[in-house]
């Protein structure tokens, strides 16, 4: 029995020990919600509750906002006193200060994608077409504030929020959506939603006119190359100095590219694969078909200065002022037009130095090929006449003039002997010479006048037995 006295102890101690350490865990687990909430209420990232900016409100935005504020009025100047809250302008706290700034203007950017995919969900049951219509989140969120529920859309003004034809395509879709107005609680939440991202939008651009103000001190090269706002829209969107060093120029290139919703519209006037690098003034300055190739230019020289940026190899900024040398020389070497063509006259045939060989190939070719009588006769003048020229006066016909005595044209051997075949077999015919339907069957002759003769009957070919079996055929003999 005492045995099982203390079997049954050691139970009741283990039991204690596991309900010891299940406590132990639950207040961990607890202690790291707080801790991810206290994350998530500092940084903003992915919203707050029901939708709501946790950024906007958050005390790491105010504080950043108050010392931008606080440069800004400094550099202004103009007499103004600066608060007691703003900083020396010592390069290493200005340098810190950008960096948040890249930092937090990701985290905008993320805060809005959040905002604007709540107010797509909410207000889909309003315009369900208008997401499609409009892809800028910006530009979304001004146009709900602008139609709410607003059902006829012409009495809806969206002049400078939307171009033209974009406005007119939302007008005419809105008369043909299938959604329903919206409770005026839900209205309400979308409402502040818009605002909240507007304002974050506002946030941003102020902090990348400070960063564009500062960016000789971070970004001197990169600067010297695409300019000041281009430079701080390259670092705002890749999230810092560091960042962008570390990407292609491939990437480079097309950084801040953004979806443009063209409504049936020409993209012809738009360049290819590029995003914020195409705003600078060597790409704007730059005729539009050579555009692609300096925009990879560009990008690739802008990759090359922001490494050197990073490692603060140049702080004059001279690497990348002799980068933008190179690339305005390339672009005014592309700009020329091309060198006339050269035209060269033939070359001289070469001649084959052997003997050819004759033939009556060859004679023919020489036939075609050699000067004719009547050439020879037109370049040839009878000593103490005077040539006979052409009608208008204007060439010389050497010794086929009438004027001159003698000079007759020769008729080549082959052609007269078949003018002679020919004259023969038309005496023999007859009087027309032919064998169709119009040959005539009367000949005139000089002994009996007018004489029926059949035509067809006066052929050169004979039969086989005539030369032997004819009327007019005779034996002949021969002296012994």
């Amino acid at each position: 029995m005492a045995s099982l006295d203390a079997f049954l102890a050691d139970l009741d101690d283990l039991n204690e020990e596991e309900d010891e350490g299940e406590e132990e865990e639950i207040i961990e687990e607890e202690d790291d919600d707080d801790g991810d909430i206290d994350m998530l209420a500092e940084t903003g990232g992915g919203g707050g509750a029901a939708g709501t900016s946790g950024l906007l409100a958050s005390s790491r935005m105010a504080s950043l906002m108050e010392k931008i504020e606080a440069y800004m009025v400094a550099d202004a100047g103009d007499g103004v006193v600066a608060p007691p809250a703003a900083p020396q302008d010592d390069a290493g706290a200005v340098y810190a200060l950008i960096v948040q700034c890249n930092e937090i203007a990701v985290d905008i950017d993320n805060e809005v994608e959040a905002l604007a995919k709540h107010i797509r969900d909410d207000y889909a049951k309003r315009f369900p077409e208008l997401e499609s219509l409009i892809p800028n989140p910006l530009d979304f969120a001004r146009v709900v504030l602008k139609i709410g529920n607003e059902a006829d859309l012409t009495q809806v003004d969206l002049t400078g929020i939307l171009p033209s034809a974009t406005i007119m395509v939302v007008t005419v879709t809105s008369s043909t959506t299938i959604g329903t107005e919206l409770p005026p609680q839900a209205l309400a939440a979308v409402s502040e939603r818009c605002e909240q991202v507007l304002a974050l939008s506002d946030n941003k651009q102020r902090i990348l006119a400070f960063v564009e103000s500062k960016m000789a001190i971070v970004a001197p090269n990169v600067v010297a190359i695409v300019g000041a706002a281009t430079a701080a829209k390259l670092v705002g969107a890749a999230g810092g100095m560091s960042k962008l060093a570390e990407l292609p120029s491939t990437v480079v290139q097309i950084l801040g590219s953004k979806k443009r919703a063209l409504a049936g519209m020409s993209t012809s006037t738009q360049v290819t694969h590029s995003g914020c690098i195409s705003q600078c003034d060597i790409i704007l300055n730059t005729p539009p078909g050579l555009r692609p190739k300096v925009v990879r230019m560009v990008a690739g020289k802008v990759t090359l200065a922001a490494r050197a940026d990073a490692y603060q190899n140049s702080g004059d900024g001279s690497v990348g002022q002799k980068f933008r040398d190179e690339i305005e020389m390339r672009s005014a070497k592309l700009s020329e037009p091309p060198p006339p063509k050269d035209v060269r006259p033939l070359a001289v045939p070469p001649e084959s130095s052997g003997k050819r060989r004759g033939g009556r190939r060859l004679r023919k070719m020489k036939e075609r090929m050699g000067m004719t009588h009547m050439r020879q006769l037109s370049n040839r003048v009878r000593f103490g006449q005077e040539e006979d020229m052409t009608s208008d006066g204007m060439l010389g016909v050497g010794m086929l003039g009438k004027s001159q005595q003698g000079g007759k044209v020769k008729v080549n051997a082959q052609k007269q002997q078949l003018l002679s075949e020919k004259n023969k077999r038309a005496r023999l015919a007859g009087s027309s010479g032919s064998t169709n339907g119009l040959a005539s069957s009367l000949a005139f002759t000089p002994v009996q006048g007018i004489e029926l003769v059949n035509p067809s009957a006066a052929g050169d070919s004979k039969e086989g037995t005539e030369t032997y079996f004819s009327q007019t055929a005779a034996f002949f003999q021969r002296g012994m």
